[in-house]
């Protein structure tokens, strides 16, 4: 039996998530098995992060430590190349506004997981600034004067603030978050209700 389904998955995600480049790898396989299409929403955390005082590695040594393993367990299940890169973290709005530039030329989702395989695999901090960015538009076929033109405008910028406010007024409070409908799943690990949620609400065809 195979489904068929007109339903979208919408993920608001940030370059310095962790978790985020663990399930935008995860959700793939579920978008394959439902047919769904997915939708990003870059979320600007950090200034998140600002606005309600809170302090990203301000955390017990003993629970810093327990993340870190916890993600290599991740990375050794799933037979992924992630590592922690050695400046964490780093400021992302550059990324943000790139994922929406990018939509021009509809490479926006080459452009994100090229981005996060560069910070999250292979340690390159240097994509926070546009001379970090600009080999990796230049290997999609973009010019990087015009990517970071565009990525410059205030249009551009308005649709990060716009779309990290609508994230906010839809109750996230992290990221990735993950919405199917008005369902919100939190974290990487929320994959089984993601896709039971998507099968629950879509009919099926006996091919």
């Amino acid at each position: 039996m195979m489904s068929t389904t007109n339903k979208t998955v919408e993920i608001y995600w940030d370059i310095g998530s962790t978790n985020t480049y663990f399930a935008l790898k995860l959700i793939k396989p579920v978008l394959e098995r439902t047919g769904a299409k997915l939708v990003l929403h870059p979320f600007n955390l950090g200034h998140v992060f600002r606005s309600n005082n809170y302090v990203l590695m301000d955390e017990l040594p003993v629970k810093l430590e327990n993340r870190k393993r916890d993600l290599a367990r991740w990375a050794e299940k799933y037979q992924l190349p992630f590592q922690i890169p050695t400046r964490f973290p780093i400021k992302s709005s550059r990324v943000l506004r790139g994922a929406l530039a990018m939509r021009k030329w509809d490479l926006e989702m080459p452009y994100v997981d090229a981005v996060f395989a560069a910070y999250w695999e292979r340690n390159d901090a240097t994509i926070q600034e546009y001379s970090g960015l600009q080999p990796i538009v230049h290997r999609l076929g973009v010019d990087p004067d015009e990517f970071e033109r565009v990525s410059e405008s205030n249009e551009v910028r308005q649709q990060l603030i716009d779309s990290t406010n609508h994230g906010i007024e839809r109750g996230v409070f992290g990221v990735p978050s993950i919405f199917v409908g008005k369902e919100l799943f939190w974290g990487k690990d929320r994959m089984e209700f993601v896709e039971d949620e998507l099968l629950r609400s879509s009919p099926t065809i006996t091919p």
